[in-house]
């Protein structure tokens, strides 16, 4: 299973998600441009020393992700998805799609995937922190598919 985050704005975020990734045993893709130099601090301090264990790969573009990833269920992950995160039946093999802080997926990108799954919200709220969203929703599809580390 892959988390992928698309064009990432904030280093926080992405830091946490390289240490989620490597705790959880989980790729983690990132397609650019991202929204830092990825010799950033916080994107450090974040990651701490997470990143030597973490399987990060680097992609120039959507259209290249896709290419590569050729195959595999493109699964968004939206704050207003017709169907919630625990309704889903994952894959092993699922690519988990993670939007841009401030705008989340473009509708092409969003278009372009297989399937959509939100996380339920109570009315009136717009959305979670980017890392919280990945995390819940990355495991419940690695629970689901039995992918979960095995060790406490």
């Amino acid at each position: 299973m892959h988390l992928v985050l698309f064009q990432p704005e904030i280093p926080h975020n992405m830091g946490a998600l390289v240490r989620f990734a490597a705790c959880m045993g989980m790729a983690l893709d990132v397609i650019e441009p991202c929204g830092f130099l990825l010799t950033d601090k916080h994107l450090k301090r974040a990651s701490m020393d997470y990143r030597e264990f973490a399987n990060v790969r680097h992609f120039p573009s959507w259209q290249v992700f896709c290419e590569v990833r050729q195959g595999l269920r493109r699964v968004a992950v939206r704050p207003r998805a017709p169907q919630t995160y625990t309704e889903f039946s994952f894959e092993a093999s699922d690519l988990l799609i993670m939007g841009r802080e401030s705008s989340g997926l473009p509708p092409e990108i969003v278009a372009d995937c297989h399937a959509s799954v939100a996380i339920p919200m109570m009315p009136g709220t717009r959305s979670l922190n980017l890392s919280l969203s990945a995390a819940i929703v990355a495991t419940e599809a690695l629970r689901q598919t039995n992918g979960l580390p095995l060790t406490i």
